[in-house]
Order: C-alpha cells, then structure tokens, then sequence
C-alpha cells in the first residue's frame, strides 16, 4: 500500500499507474541483479531519472522501456507489450485536463477524481457515510456544515458542485457501473436532520432502479464481518493491461493499493460482504423503512 503521490517533484506528480509501472520496472531490475547505476548507464541518464521513473514521477518513453527490458532480459514479448501499453495509458492520463484541476477546493482529490472519471466500473464499501456519488446536494452540504471547514461557505458549495459534476458519470451514454455495499450505521446516521436523510435515503432507492447502479445494505445482525477493518474503493478500468487499484481515505493521507495481488484481496472482501448483506431488492425495501422511521 502506498500513498498517494500528490506531492509535487518539480513540476511532476506520482500517479497510480505510473507507480505500478514503476514498480514493475524495479522489481525486474532486482530480479536480473542489476543497480539503478548501471539501468541509468543505459539510458544514458542521471541514476535520479532511474529513481524518479521507478517512482513513477515521471512519465516513461517506450525506447527508455525497451532499453530497460533488453537490460534486465526480459523475453517475453507479451509481457514488454503489456509495460509499454500501461505506459500509454500512464502518459495519455497525464495529459487530461478535467474540471478538476482547476476547482482548488478539489486539490486533495485531484488524483482519485481523475482515476474514477477514467473507471469503467466501481465496487464500494462503505461503512458511516452515504458514497459519494450517491449523495444528495443536501446531506453534501450538511457534511460540509459540520467538517472543520464548517465556516466556508464557499468551500462547501465548492465541494457540493463538484460531487454533482462527478455524479454525471451514473447518467453517461456509456454509464460508470457502480456497486455499493452500504452498512447499516450508514443510513441511520441523522446527517442534516430527519428531512435531509429521509430525502437520501428516498435517492438511494432511486438511484437503485438504475440498470448500473447496484446497492446492497449490510444490517446490524451480521455482526463482524469480513469490512469491519474500514471503507474502501476498488476501481476497474476498460484496458486490458490495468489491473485494478484500490483506494482508502486515511486521516492525514490517501492510501493506494496499486497491485494485483493486494487488490485482488480486497476484491474478495468485498464480494463477502456482497454475500452476507441484503440482496438489492431487500435492501430497497430496507432503505424504504428506515426513511419511514426517521420521518415518524
């Protein structure tokens, strides 16, 4: 697990995929015995290009790539075929400029928008809050009122338009698939009041009739279960070559799980928790009574 690469180096940033790429270079370079001198001596760089690549800091040059497989003896043409592609996409990412590089409120979570505008599919586990795509300007803001940044005004309608702008993505051409699983505490958490939360809990069952859209709850009575440890994200993409990451909120950092082996850990977590939860139309209807309790 890593975290997140935000910091500036230079004008540079780490990003998801180019750390797996990174990482992927390293692990080859250690497996054929070779120092990060002699990878900079083919490159005919400094040995801090070596470091910043396997870093992923920087975005990588098929010929930089290619001279490194040939080093390291990598003869497997699928697998030089699957570096370079990943490196494609790594540079491509790079280049885009969304709406959110340009919203400052956003600037912590520039890197994860830009992952989940590029996600094809989204599995969720969330265990006090209502996910974010799914929440309703009102319980946005009603966070917001009671986070530290409560005083800005500004701020939390900043926020409030950018969930909605991400929220876009449920209702594309070619829709994000989203499948959530939803504790229980989620939904009784009064955020902003019984009318608020009645009226997001009313959205969820909403959002649930979407073909794309899958929302499970997990009840109180499971008792421990296979999430207890924390929410999570994993997030799938369209190419063949990216493996799926992983993403958790920490109190002062972002955390990234960015291989396959870890994220497929998660990935099973998850579909345990799909097991033991509420099938979707027990979960609207679960949704449906507790909306009628906090209205009573």
């Amino acid at each position: 697990m890593q975290e997140s690469g935000r910091r500036a180096n230079g004008n540079r940033v780490s990003t998801v995929l180019g750390r797996r790429l990174g990482g992927e270079l390293q692990r080859l370079r250690v497996a054929a015995g070779k120092t990060q001198r002699e990878a900079a001596g083919v490159l005919s760089a400094t040995q801090t290009k070596v470091v910043k690549m396997e870093s992923g800091w920087v975005p990588m040059r098929d010929p930089d790539i290619r001279a490194l497989c040939d080093l390291y003896g990598v003869a497997d043409d699928k697998a030089l075929a699957g570096l370079l592609a990943l490196a494609k996409t790594d540079r491509e990412r790079r280049r885009v400029k969304g709406w959110w590089n340009d919203t400052p409120t956003l600037a912590t979570q520039v890197e994860y928008i830009a992952m989940e505008d590029a996600a094809v599919r989204i599995r969720q586990w969330q265990v006090a809050l209502v996910p974010g795509l799914f929440q309703t300007p009102e319980y946005t803001r009603a966070l917001g009122i009671a986070s530290l940044a409560g005083e800005d005004l500004d701020w939390i309608e900043d926020v409030v338009t950018g969930r909605a702008k991400r929220q876009q993505r449920l209702y594309d051409d070619t829709p994000l698939r989203i499948h959530a699983v939803i504790w229980e505490a989620a939904l009784r958490q009064m955020v902003g009041g019984p009318g608020v939360i009645a009226r997001q809990l009313a959205h969820l069952c909403h959002l649930a009739e979407r073909p794309n859209v899958h929302i499970q709850v997990l009840p109180f009575r499971v008792g421990a279960n296979a999430g207890i440890g924390g929410p999570f994200t994993v997030l799938s993409f369209g190419e063949d070559e990216a493996v799926d990451v992983v993403h958790m909120d920490a109190p002062r950092s972002t955390i990234w799980v960015e291989n396959a082996e870890e994220s497929a850990e998660f990935a099973t977590v998850f579909n345990h928790l799909v097991k033991v939860s509420l099938s979707p139309h027990d979960s609207a209807l679960f949704m449906q009574d507790v909306a009628k309790e906090v209205k009573e």
